[in-house]
């Protein structure tokens, strides 16, 4: 099969396409033919030697057909999505024609999307139904501050809490990208400078019922400090970067009656967090049915995985970015 193989810690030029072995799937594996994958924040620091676990064949997620159940659960050529489960970081993941994914990671979908839009999907909206309803148990009436909603993971929490008739304040660096963030269902969008809590406790006095921080450590304590006294704050990302919080002092930076939790979008799939507990199919239905604005900002080709990588360290994603692995496209 083709494969993308990071070739050693590098910039975007280390991915180069190489002919690997087919995998062959264990007995609590099912082999994906992959038709399209999403590019993910993450994978750019697996290709540079920045994460803790990574794999020479990088993808958390995918889109594509069985090909191979040794269980016999799924039959051949059902479309199916997969995330997570170690691909990408002690597995090979789903940069390939075909990948070995974990049965736990894996879900039939039924769907009218092309490829590509099926491929946008996964990771974003498990990722962010999972804290939204799980960490920070939001509900309907409450407000929420999404930290980085320009990002696929941010635009799919907007989505998700518009949808269930939250008040949604979200943030972005540059002041252009305001109106898309409005279009998606945003009642205040704020232009985030490091230091916003004043302006949002403003808008919302008292401070927001939620947070979703997808900037990370760098902004922690502006994020604490943005909530109500029993409000919520849940990190679900970095895109500020992987530094420690320098002097963090529970004491001096966290508020009194402030909850902070962390979720990592990399349990999906284990017993405590499984696949089978997030709704994918009518996450599936509502991107059809114009709910959920899901479409990816850009597909690339195979070959163009580097322009990719690119792309998303330059800040230019707007979305989700997602390659397609065989051309033409099909349709599931």
């Amino acid at each position: 099969m083709r494969a993308i193989v990071i070739t050693r810690p590098g910039g975007p030029e280390v991915l180069r396409v190489r002919e690997l072995p087919d995998p062959v799937p264990a007995e609590d594996e099912v082999l994906i033919r992959v038709e399209a994958f999403g590019v993910n924040h993450a994978e750019t620091h697996m290709r540079k030697g920045e994460w803790p676990e990574a794999t020479m064949v990088s993808g958390i997620e995918c889109a594509g057909t069985v090909a191979a159940d040794p269980s016999g659960r799924l039959a051949e050529g059902m479309t199916v999505v997969a995330l997570m489960g170690g691909m990408g970081r002690t597995r090979n993941g789903s940069y390939a024609e075909y990948v070995a994914a974990p049965a736990a990671n894996v879900t039939p979908v039924r769907t009218s999307l092309g490829w590509a839009d099926l491929a946008a999907i996964p990771e974003s909206y498990a990722t962010a139904w999972s804290a939204l309803t799980g960490n920070l148990e939001l509900m309907a009436g409450q407000s929420l501050l999404v930290r980085g909603a320009t990002s696929a993971l941010g635009q799919a929490a907007v989505n998700i809490a518009g949808d269930v008739d939250a008040t949604v304040l979200a943030t972005t660096r540059r002041a252009d990208r305001a109106e898309p963030l409005r279009s998606l269902g945003a009642r205040h969008v704020v232009i985030d400078s490091g230091q916003i809590a004043a302006w949002v406790r403003e808008l919302v006095p008292g401070g927001v019922d939620r947070v979703l921080d997808l900037v990370g450590n760098s902004v922690l304590r502006d994020s604490l400090r943005a909530v109500r006294p029993g409000g919520r704050v849940c990190q679900a990302g970095f895109l500020g970067g992987l530094g420690p919080v320098p002097d963090f002092l529970p004491i001096a930076d966290m508020p009194s009656g402030v909850q902070f939790s962390f979720f990592g979008s990399f349990e999906l799939g284990t017993s405590e967090f499984p696949i089978a507990g997030v709704p994918l199919q009518e996450i599936v239905e509502k991107v059809e049915a114009g709910t959920y604005r899901a479409a990816p900002s850009r597909v690339f080709t195979f070959e163009q995985i580097a322009d990719a990588h690119r792309l998303m360290e330059g800040g230019g994603a707007l979305g989700k970015l997602v390659v397609t692995v065989r051309t033409p496209q099909a349709s599931p």
